[in-house]
């Protein structure tokens, strides 16, 4: 098993950005201009490196190789956006990276992008970006060609002996369980389970009670071995079960117009461990939004988009237009899953608006996450 810590170590050790890897300070899939971009690197790492892992490191400061770090972003769809765009996709995998000198709600991003033989390119444009383009690596530059790639083979010992420097031992294991749970969590009654005599996963929530079902908020789970985050939220509620063989995280979303005291299933991760020194992890959507009265979501609606009218305007708000305002990213979410179509792309658009009212942005990022394991707006 990879340390994933310790790859993104090695990476940014080796030399600077190369034809198998680039490093980016931050993703932004809200926009077409930022998917492009993602998709553009995609598609040139894959079809430089035919026998070979590529990889993206998020979260990193181009100039002095410094890690800032990242949100948590858990959207095991990125894939789905790959496959939209571009002719035979290569598959990706993005883990969430955990550094000791990191807040505990920032992590390092690494790309995963699998070698693949056959020739990507876009079979459909985004932004300025026109179907059938071709991208490949030139050094540290992602650039457009025409013609037929030539097939280059010479990454291949490097990456190979990068992943192989970056193999976990129980050193790594052990010192990452103790710093969990005796650090990191320790007023949170930190957990942990072994699996197959070779997994080790990390957790740490406080109970919270609501009816019949006791949920764990402010949510931490680690992969201890790979050191990779598999949830983390300050918001969202989670259930944990498990068994010998498997782990399951089933994700909540509070939402409601007046409050926030009714918890909806968001989407379900099971983590499947092996014999043979492998696990699979299978996610599955659960979210049904709830409905409301459309006449009164119309009033919310308006009432938002006044709100940030406001804003713009750099005007006092009123009490309870404060409070309307805390309430804003998840009002205009439930508007738009009921039917509202400019709701997602108002709440986009508010972004530096909210970003000076950090419960509020929280709220913002959240709200956004959940529109993202929906569905990708890959029109």
């Amino acid at each position: 098993m990879i340390n994933k810590r310790l790859l993104i170590k090695n990476l940014l050790a080796h030399n600077d950005e190369s034809s198998f890897y680039d490093k980016k300070r931050q993703l932004n899939l809200h926009s077409r201009e930022g998917k492009a971009k993602f998709l553009k690197h995609i598609c040139a790492l894959s079809n430089s490196n035919p026998a070979n892992n590529s990889y993206i490191v998020v979260g990193v400061e181009d100039q002095d190789n410094e890690i800032v770090g990242d949100d948590f972003f858990d959207d095991s769809r990125i894939q789905n956006l790959v496959n939209a765009y571009l002719e035979n996709p290569p598959k990706i995998q993005y883990e969430n990276v955990p550094f000791p000198n990191l807040p505990k709600d920032k992590v390092v991003g690494l790309v995963t992008i699998k070698a693949k033989s056959k020739t990507s390119h876009f079979k459909k444009g985004i932004h300025t970006i026109p179907a059938n383009t071709v991208f490949v690596r030139r050094g540290s530059n992602t650039v457009p060609i025409e013609g037929e790639i030539e097939k280059n083979y010479q990454n291949t010992e490097t990456v190979i002996g990068i992943e192989n420097n970056s193999r976990n031992s129980i050193g790594y294991t052990l010192d990452g369980v103790i710093d969990f749970m005796n650090f990191r969590h320790k007023d949170m009654a930190p957990k942990y389970k072994v699996f197959k005599e070779l997994f080790v996963i990390c957790w740490a929530g406080v109970p919270k009670k609501h009816r019949d079902t006791t949920f764990l908020s402010r949510v931490d789970i680690e992969l201890i071995n790979e050191q990779i985050k598999l949830f983390y939220s300050d918001q969202d509620v989670v259930t944990i079960t498990f068994d010998e063989d498997s782990f399951t995280i089933i994700e909540y979303v509070p939402l409601g117009l007046n409050d926030k005291t009714s918890f909806y299933p968001l989407e379900k991760q099971t983590i499947y461990f092996h014999d043979n020194g492998y696990y699979k992890i299978d996610r599955e959507i659960l979210f049904q939004p709830p409905e409301f009265n459309r006449k009164m979501l119309f009033h919310i609606y308006n009432s938002n988009i006044s709100l940030l009218n406001k804003l713009q305007k750099g005007l006092l708000l009123t009490e309870r237009e404060q409070k309307d305002l805390e309430n804003l990213p998840s009002t205009f979410m439930i508007c738009y899953l009921n039917g509202f179509e400019e709701g997602k792309q108002k709440l986009i658009d508010a972004k530096l608006l909210l970003k000076p009212f950090s419960s509020v942005y929280l709220s913002f990022k959240e709200a956004l996450r959940i529109l993202r394991k929906m569905k990708y707006d890959v029109q």
